[in-house]
């Protein structure tokens, strides 16, 4: 079932951002008074086909369904015979800047529908994990900084590379996937920001610094995790083992476990590592149960680790815990989440292109690079965890695909946009003998880029 959910949500997330791509490139070139032959998603033999239009255009779409393309009249064609009639219709026979618009309006689409996907997600409301943080890992820049857990993030305020380097403005933080965005390109800039939180004791503020640090998204471990930020979640009591220490001591399906020893839990692991620390010592738990809180007193059984060298003598109390994370609806008006929209779309397409040029630069891992294997893994989860995760993972791919759609590399709109670039700049276009060198550098170019995405694809696969 699992294996069919992935296969159709990865079709419908690949025949969606086609279509919308090439209808980018088609609607222009109507609009521009040139001819479209063909409009394809999918390559190879067609499964479907049938024409439309006073132009006749053939609407097909094949059995291949990685990709799309719109075939204009182009006397540069060799397999195409253009009327006389309809000579001026010709994509080769508009001015360079109709070329231009036309073949940019494809990654254009792409972006534009990414923002209406985001602006919907905005609109109707989504519910995500608030920012409260789980007590830090050790060594973490979160723990130097001093962040203990429980702490309510609010705020983030960008301060530079330098102490020196300050912005007074404070972005307000309304949810995790808010603090995750906020901090995800000064900390892989190398940047100091401020963390602005609501605490037991009131407000405080704690500095991240990211100097020096080596932050990617490599693919083997959450962003926020390597920076020590975790959600902190209610630990709950999901199973009773019998004859364990946490029956005997009275403990019940469902119970909130909120403190150890009158410390706070804010994660299932502090909870168990509380209790692996305390071999046959009691220990006073917080239980919060239908609304009363009580003290339980338990001592938990002594167990041998042999996942430790030698063994070493650990807590176990006998009982399965569940984690619950607090969650906030976020929701905004027409206007601010069109505006949101357009401003999580420039942000994700400009975290892109500097991940790409740090690739190029050898200062990101390769890993960064994903596959179809990678992409329709992710569309199968999304799908699964419900529509708006699924819409949020559209909108990704959409960006994704209009940026490198832009990259310079020959063959693709990038490449066409480089070349009619340099005709407007000295009035000539490049000649057929350099695009054509040029083409089979930039199908190099692609076939490595895939290469190395299958590769990592395979690689996530088997570990």
């Amino acid at each position: 079932m699992n294996l069919l959910t992935t296969l159709l949500a990865f079709a419908i997330a690949i025949g969606v951002l086609v279509v919308f791509h090439e209808l980018g490139h088609y609607t222009v070139a109507r609009l521009c008074g040139v001819k479209v032959l063909r409009f394809s998603v999918g390559f190879g033999a067609p499964l479907l086909k049938w024409t439309m239009g006073r132009d006749r255009t053939e609407w097909t779409i094949c059995a291949l369904p990685l990709g799309g393309y719109v075939r204009m009249l182009d006397e540069r064609d060799e397999t195409q015979i253009v009327a006389p009639e309809d000579r001026a219709r010709a994509f080769n026979q508009k001015s360079v800047y109709k070329r231009f618009a036309i073949v940019a309006a494809g990654p254009v689409a792409n972006f534009l529908l990414a923002i209406a996907l985001y602006a919907s997600l905005n609109l109707a409301g989504v519910t995500e994990p608030v920012a409260r943080i789980a007590p830090p890992a050790p060594g973490t820049l979160a723990a130097r900084a001093g962040l203990s857990g429980g702490e309510l993030i609010t705020g983030v305020r960008k301060n530079g590379r330098n102490p020196d380097e300050a912005n007074a403005d404070e972005t307000a933080v309304r949810s995790w996937e808010d603090l995750r965005w906020r901090l995800v390109d000064p900390m892989i800039e190398g940047q100091r920001v401020t963390l602005v939180a609501r605490t037991r004791d009131g407000r405080a503020e704690y500095t991240l610094d990211a100097a020096g640090q080596h932050f990617d998204a490599d693919g083997e471990q959450d962003f926020m995790q390597r920076l020590g930020l975790v959600p902190s979640a209610r630990v709950k009591v999901g199973q009773i083992m019998a004859g364990g220490a946490a029956g005997l001591a009275g403990l019940r399906v469902g119970d909130e476990i909120t403190a150890v020893d009158g410390s706070p839990v804010t994660s299932a692991k502090g909870f168990v590592d509380a209790v692996r620390a305390h071999p046959a010592k009691p220990m006073t738990l917080t239980v919060r149960r239908e609304g009363s809180v009580r003290s339980v007193t338990l001592t938990p059984a002594v167990e041998i680790d042999p996942a430790v060298d030698g063994g070493v003598r650990v807590g176990k109390i006998g009982a399965a815990l569940a984690s619950q994370v607090d969650s906030v609806t976020v929701r905004y008006g027409l206007f601010e989440a069109i505006g949101r929209g357009a401003q999580r779309t420039w942000e994700v397409t400009t975290f892109s292109v500097r991940m790409f040029g740090k690739m190029i630069a050898g200062q990101a891992s390769l890993k960064n690079l994903s596959g179809p294997v990678t992409i329709a893994d992710y569309a199968g989860r999304s799908a699964r965890l419900g529509l708006d995760y699924f819409i949020a993972f559209l909108a990704l791919v959409s960006i994704s695909l209009g940026v490198l759609n832009l990259l310079p590399i020959p063959v693709l709109d990038g490449g066409y946009l480089l070349y009619y670039a340099v005709e407007a700049i000295t009035g000539r276009a490049v000649s057929e003998r350099w695009q054509g060198a040029l083409q089979r550098v930039g199908i190099v170019c692609i076939l490595a880029l895939s290469a190395v995405a299958l590769f990592n694809d395979l690689s996530k696969l088997l570990h």
